[in-house]
């Protein structure tokens, strides 16, 4: 039994939480969602988990240091026993002292074919995506570490750029393939090779 506990922390909707939750639901990907974080008080992304009786806890990052902030995250994951951590659209920088507190356990998606276009986020990298013409782009699942969006690389999906293609269209289109990617991911991570069984 390779039932991995995981641990959200999101900043925005978490659309991609959803698909994950479905492939629990359906009895595709053997795994709990023990608890999901954000740092902001209203982001869907808790009210998301509430709507399936999944723990959700906000933790405030105002007046208080990285370190501070990231410790208390980390008290929380420990205290709901989580094996692996999945960024869904937190907007934060994490510390060195996170990283290395959830080296090769810490997973982030991001919404370019990395290296292109690292560092960028969220709608601002499908409107530089189109800018430059690019004819393809997609998603990438990577270990964090404390270089932003350089560690490694564990999942990418690709996707087609249409001509009339929109910010919009393309953010849709890239966020069905992120949430496919981390299902991909966390089967990964559960392999018996991977998890030394």
């Amino acid at each position: 039994m390779n039932t991995l506990k995981l641990g959200i922390l999101g900043s925005t909707n978490g659309t991609d939480l959803q698909a994950i939750l479905d492939a629990i639901s359906s009895g595709e990907l053997d795994a709990k969602i023990s608890v999901v974080l954000s740092n902001r008080k209203n982001a869907y992304i808790l009210e998301r988990a509430e709507n399936h009786n999944v723990s959700a806890v906000f933790v405030s990052h105002k007046d208080k240091s990285r370190e501070t902030f990231d410790d208390e995250m980390t008290t929380v994951l420990k205290n709901h026993n989580v094996d692996l951590v999945l960024l869904i659209g937190f907007m934060r920088i994490l510390s060195t002292k996170f990283c290395q507190e959830w080296r090769d356990k810490l997973l982030n998606v991001h919404p370019s074919l990395l290296p292109k276009y690292a560092g960028g986020m969220d709608t601002n990298v499908h409107e530089e995506v189109i800018k430059n013409g690019e004819t393809e782009t997609g998603c990438t699942i990577h270990f964090v570490t404390d270089e932003v969006d350089g560690g490694p690389i564990l999942v990418q999906k690709k996707c087609n750029i249409d001509s009339n293609e929109t910010v919009d269209t393309l953010k849709t289109k890239v966020q069905q393939l992120e949430g496919e990617a981390f299902i991909e991911a966390i089967k990964f991570i559960q392999s018996p090779k991977v998890l030394g069984c």
